[in-house]
């Protein structure tokens, strides 16, 4: 029974790539061409997805799963674990959900919009401008996120998925550096996943030194 996830290294599909790994599901792993510049690649995706995104995961079934959150909760069932996704009487249960959710909804899309504007801004002139404000926006919203976390984990103590989207999504624009100064609690927690041993590879693999 083998997954197969459609995905670009370093986009969206490490957040599920490093979840396969960690509960050591058995995947292979389909490279998708650039989204934004290769029409090729964005007709080979529709014909799974219609909305061309990564990460989109072929379950053992032959069904299609997309829209990270809901990836992540379901691996979390089907390996029955709840080392990155807490149960359901756990005390960090509701925080974990808040702030999966708000990273999903408020923070992801950010990179949806402001990527590639022309898709959504008709006007070259304004494309810059709209990238510009789009990340001042995404920037704001991790400050309220760095004003939450804790330490050495988003959660504490506590390992979750929280810390694989904040050690996969501060590799993006504004990068590292922005946040080691700007949000001094989340560049600690990136730093911290940069290390779990499992994950390495995932990190090698999408991130070549």
């Amino acid at each position: 029974m083998t997954y197969k996830l459609y995905g670009r290294a370093g986009w969206g599909s490490t957040i599920v790539e490093a979840q396969l790994v960690w509960y050591r599901l058995p995947f292979t792993f389909e490279p998708v061409g650039d989204l934004f510049r290769e029409p090729d690649a964005r007709g080979k995706l529709e014909k799974v997805n219609p909305l061309a995104q990564v990460p989109t995961l072929v379950m053992p079934d032959g069904s299609i799963m997309s829209e990270s959150a809901a990836i992540t909760l379901l691996l979390g069932e089907i390996a029955g674990q709840d080392t990155l996704v807490p149960k359901a009487d756990s005390p960090e249960r509701a925080r974990f959900l808040r702030w999966l959710v708000f990273i999903v909804a408020n923070i992801y899309p950010t990179f949806t919009y402001a990527d590639d504007p022309s898709r959504f801004v008709s006007v070259s002139a304004a494309r810059d401008p709209f990238r510009a404000a789009t990340d001042a926006y995404a920037q704001r919203l991790w400050r309220q996120v760095n004003g939450e976390a804790k330490a050495p984990y988003f959660l504490g103590e506590r390992f979750s998925a929280l810390d694989l989207y904040i050690g996969i999504m501060t590799r993006w624009r504004p990068k590292r550096g922005w946040f080691e100064t700007e949000t001094p609690k989340l560049f600690a927690i990136a730093r911290n996943v940069d290390q779990v041993p499992q994950l390495r590879p995932v990190w090698t693999r999408n991130w070549p030194a």
